[in-house]
């Protein structure tokens, strides 16, 4: 008999054609992304969970009494509550890898568009306030050549250092946990703390995961400690930030702008402050958003999924759970 799935997302059909040959799946119907209250009630006697986002804690593991794995489409896995999956031996994997270089790709777009004005003077352009003339008011910052300070150098870390590095030959510095002395090599980074990475980077790129100790790592006392002509870009998640300390830092000039693709509350409301300033790009959390890595994601939670439930290998368990 095949194992029962449910399906608690939208997926490529290529990737639901694989599902439905290897369980029985059902499928959310509804047109809004599904609850967690909701989730405990669909959950039913599923053995594996496909999901995005859908906080996974006590009431849908209670209900789901039947569970064996839990696939999380995506890398990080915040939402779940890895003590209570711990507690119950359960299996959550998720989908690291694929998207990485994606990732990177958007971090140095969220960096160059902040520096060179891009949302901004498009905007000009669009609403006939380009004239003749213009020199000055159209001056952004160069990128080439300046030191870019990375916090977090994991594998997207390390993506963005490598662009930064080869392609646009800025100096890179990055502080991280522990040291990467064959990325240091491999393309010229060097590691140093996080108060002289803020005191000295023209750029800063935030690429932390969401953990208790990186919750509100930035916050008033690192705004301050950057150079007021320096540019802050998230890529990571919104809640590594103390979204009021860099409103105040963008509003009293402690730093030039920023490029955020990550917010504490998502969607971002429509009347939030950073929306109303011009020297801040703000995107819709796509990081991963591309038709090719979306794909990608999706088969690689999916073979996740088939692959614990059916006890094959590789499976990409999320580290907190790998030794249960």
């Amino acid at each position: 008999m095949k194992p029962r799935i449910y399906i608690a997302r939208d997926l490529p059909e290529p990737v639901a054609a694989y599902l439905e040959e290897h369980g029985e799946c059902r499928y959310w119907q509804g047109p809004e992304d599904i609850t967690e209250e909701r989730l405990a009630k669909e959950i039913g006697d599923a053995e594996g969970l496909l999901v995005t986002g859908t906080p996974i804690g006590q009431a849908v593991l209670e209900a789901g009494s039947r569970l064996r794995v839990i696939s999380n489409l995506s890398a990080g896995y915040n939402n779940l509550n890895l003590q209570a999956l711990k507690e119950r031996k359960l299996v959550a994997t998720h989908t690291p890898y694929v998207l990485d270089e994606t990732v990177a790709d958007l971090a140095m777009a969220l960096l160059l568009a902040a520096a060179r004005r891009v949302t901004a003077l498009d905007r000009l352009v669009k609403e006939g306030g380009w004239v003749r003339g213009m020199d000055a008011e159209l001056y952004g910052l160069d990128v080439h050549h300046k030191r870019l300070g990375i916090i977090g150098m994991g594998r997207i870390g390390e993506a963005v250092a490598r662009r930064a590095a080869l392609g646009f030959e800025m100096d890179v510095v990055y502080y991280n946990r522990r040291r990467k002395p064959e990325a240091e090599e491999r393309y010229g980074l060097r590691y140093c703390s996080m108060d002289e990475l803020l005191a000295t980077s023209d750029y800063v790129i935030l690429m932390t995961p969401l953990t208790p100790e990186t919750k509100h790592l930035m916050g008033k006392a690192q705004f301050e400690r950057m150079k007021n002509n320096a540019i802050f870009v998230n890529a990571s998640r919104g809640e590594n930030v103390d979204e009021a300390a860099l409103i105040q830092a963008l509003q009293q000039g402690q730093i030039a702008g920023a490029g955020l693709d990550v917010y504490e509350r998502e969607p971002i409301p429509a009347d939030h402050p950073l929306l109303q300033m011009d020297h801040v790009v703000t995107l819709p959390h796509i990081g991963s958003a591309t038709a090719e890595t979306r794909l990608n994601m999706a088969f690689a939670a999916a073979r996740n999924l088939v692959h614990a439930l059916t006890g094959q290998a590789p499976v990409q368990i999320v580290p907190e759970l790998q030794q249960l």
